[in-house]
């Protein structure tokens, strides 16, 4: 029975998550929120935690992205909590769905970690997986012309970021983000498995980055 009420609840999260992501920038829709939950469900087969709490907070962890909503870091909290308690999922269910929302982000992690569980470690790797290797680098152009970016100005180096607010205000160009956060993705994947699998696409990015820099500099 619980199985039963487990599917049906996650499958009205599907409809809801496709119908808010219908117009979303192709970086962050729901083919990206499907990826997401497809590595978390990957993860899962090897790491310990509430696979109820970790999907529903795979499908709903973009439906309000800080990002397209004039930096309001609340709005996707808020509206997964109202969906979820309509749906009838108890309170301590939805108050952990709604932490992992808010503080699984890489930008919320800068400056240190303020909230962390088990099922929010596996949809961190579960996102960060989904923003590096040849996904990461479509997603990371398709965003930087989204917002109308360079793609790449060598006066304009790579910073590190003390502060998340500072992070979020920056309009580098796309290649910087590789050095400011895609290329240290490897190193902070929680699971075995999400370190395995980022092995790989993060030699696939340094390659790319190698052939970049060739192109760019007119060189064989």
């Amino acid at each position: 029975m619980m199985e039963r009420g487990f599917a049906k609840i996650i499958e009205k999260t599907v409809v809801f998550v496709r119908e808010r992501l219908l117009d979303a920038e192709a970086g962050h829709n729901w083919f990206h929120t499907e990826r997401v939950w497809k590595n978390a469900r990957l993860i899962l087969q090897t790491e310990q935690a509430d696979r109820f709490v970790v999907e529903l907070a795979a499908l709903l962890h973009d439906i309000a992205d800080s990002k397209f909503h004039d930096g309001n870091e609340e709005m996707g909290p808020e509206m997964a909590g109202s969906f979820l308690l309509n749906t009838g999922v108890d309170e301590s269910t939805v108050r952990h769905v709604q932490d992992i929302i808010r503080y699984m982000s890489y930008r919320s992690g800068i400056g240190g970690q303020v909230f962390s569980s088990p099922e929010l470690r596996v949809v961190q790797d579960a996102d960060r997986l989904d923003a590096i290797g040849a996904i990461g680098i479509a997603r990371a152009f398709h965003y930087g012309g989204f917002k109308n970016r360079e793609i790449y100005d060598p006066a304009v180096t790579p910073q590190k970021y003390a502060d998340k607010e500072a992070y979020k205000l920056s309009a580098a160009p796309t290649i910087n983000h590789f050095y400011e956060k895609l290329l240290l993705l490897k190193d902070l994947m929680n699971s075995d498995t999400a370190r395995r699998i980022a092995e790989e696409r993060h030699q696939f990015m340094e390659s790319y980055l190698q052939q970049f820099y060739r192109e760019w500099n007119g060189e064989i």
